[in-house]
């Protein structure tokens, strides 16, 4: 069913991507020879006209094929004697319904789990941001000028530009309807961790997960435990337990967890594990969603469309500069080895939770396809889109000779990083 369910969303991903390429190639008048879901040999297929319909047993890719692509050719209707305008719509209509989709699949997962906007869960006590007089339910705005409209922007924020000094950081905030801006100089502090985590929305304080090698780990905490007493401070809520942590922080000193565990009773004494020192502002923002109206749903799956466009581009720029690095990079193995990891654990909450999050992974898949596929690379969508720009400038023709060779080098390259990062994955997923 794991497997299944990521032949699925990587068949609708590929199929929407490659109809955007059809159907404007047929709005166009341009002959497609075969339109496929799939690579390597037909399983099965059809041809009522000049276009054959394709299945193939690799369900990783898939084509729309068009006379005259790489190469010249008489045909009128063949894709290099259409005008520039024609072709260039044919192009990008890939990448184009890759974002339409992902916006329709934002629609589904906003509509049923709502939003996560970015108030202000807690202020700890004494930190940089209390002392400037930040509140709990601060409506954040903006980190330094750039505009947050879902929790989620702040904290990505912060992950491609991690606060290394004692640098001002300017948020602005909403409260009472007022917008007002603070500069927060963050604080060098020792971090520690007990290493689970917890969702704010469920009653009790129930964990979600727990970190391998963690202080949890260690003292045998499994997932699904339900945290009761901290050194015999009743804990019944999320809320409670950071309440706790913000008035008692961690600092290396063991603590006393009572945890309920398949109903029964059990004690355990932690040690806080140090994370070494960061600098820090002492602000956490709300994660939980909450439902909106129709207008409001509309705006933010564009928001979501958006965010996951500006991530995806914002990881390529990491990956370039180095500080993110080829093995961190998944492939289709990688890919449908997470899929199947989060269909586990979703369908454990029912069929919305399925849903909900099968969908949220294709939002993210789709526009990462989509934003991939306009990288200005030979092979790519954005390779050839390169290629019609220079000749509506030139207003001259390139010889389809010369750029289908420079397509099939890029297409060569390609296949060799998939290979290499497919092995990196199955290494991964099998083998770590």
């Amino acid at each position: 069913m794991k497997l299944l369910m990521a032949i699925l969303i990587f068949g609708l991903i590929v199929f929407i991507h490659e109809l955007g390429h059809f159907l404007f190639a047929k709005l166009s008048h341009i002959a497609v020879t075969e339109f496929s879901i799939g690579m390597g040999p037909r399983l099965f297929s059809f041809k009522p006209k000049e276009t054959r319909y394709s299945i193939k047993l690799l369900p990783l890719g898939g084509s729309c094929m068009m006379v005259g692509e790489d190469e010249e050719n008489d045909d009128v209707n063949a894709f290099g004697n259409k005008s520039v305008l024609a072709r260039f719509s044919t192009v990008a209509a890939g990448p184009i319904f890759n974002f339409i989709l992902a916006f329709v699949l934002a629609l589904v997962v906003i509509g049923i789990a709502g939003v996560d906007k970015p108030d202000v869960y807690k202020v700890e006590k004494g930190s940089p941001a209390d002392e400037v007089g930040m509140q709990k339910g601060d409506i954040i705005t903006k980190v330094n000028g750039k505009s947050i409209t879902i929790s989620r922007e702040f904290a990505t924020y912060f992950q491609f530009s991690p606060v290394k000094s004692e640098k001002a950081i300017d948020i602005t905030y909403k409260r009472n309807g007022k917008e007002q801006t603070v500069s927060i100089v963050p604080e060098e502090k020792e971090k520690y961790m007990l290493g689970f985590y917890y969702s704010q929305q469920q009653s009790g304080m129930k964990v979600t997960d727990v970190v391998e090698d963690s202080p949890f780990d260690q003292a045998g905490i499994k997932k699904n435990a339900i945290v009761t007493k901290i050194n015999d401070v009743a804990i019944s809520s999320a809320e409670d337990y950071e309440a706790y942590i913000s008035e008692h922080p961690l600092d290396g000193t063991p603590i006393a967890v009572t945890y309920e565990e398949e109903g029964t009773q059990k004690v355990a004494t932690i040690t806080p594990q140090s994370q070494g020192k960061a600098y820090v502002i002492g602000l956490t923002v709300d994660t939980a969603r909450e439902k909106v109206g129709v207008l409001d749903t509309l705006k933010y799956s564009l928001v979501e469309v958006k965010y996951w466009i500006v991530t995806t581009v914002e990881s390529l720029k990491q990956l370039v500069t180095g500080r993110v690095k080829m093995n961190q990079v998944s492939g289709p193995v990688g890919i449908m080895n997470v899929i199947g990891n989060s269909y586990e654990q979703s369908k454990k909450d029912g069929v919305i939770s399925v849903v909900v999050n099968m969908c949220y992974i294709s939002i993210l898949l789709s526009a990462n396809l989509g934003v991939m596929n306009l990288l200005p690379l030979p092979a790519l969508d954005g390779g050839r889109l390169v290629f019609l720009i220079v000749e509506g400038i030139r207003g001259k023709k390139i010889p389809r000779d010369k750029e289908g060779f420079v397509h099939f080098l890029g297409f060569v390259a390609l296949m060799i990083l998939m290979v290499i990062i497919m092995f990196h994955d199955i290494q991964m997923v099998f083998f770590k």
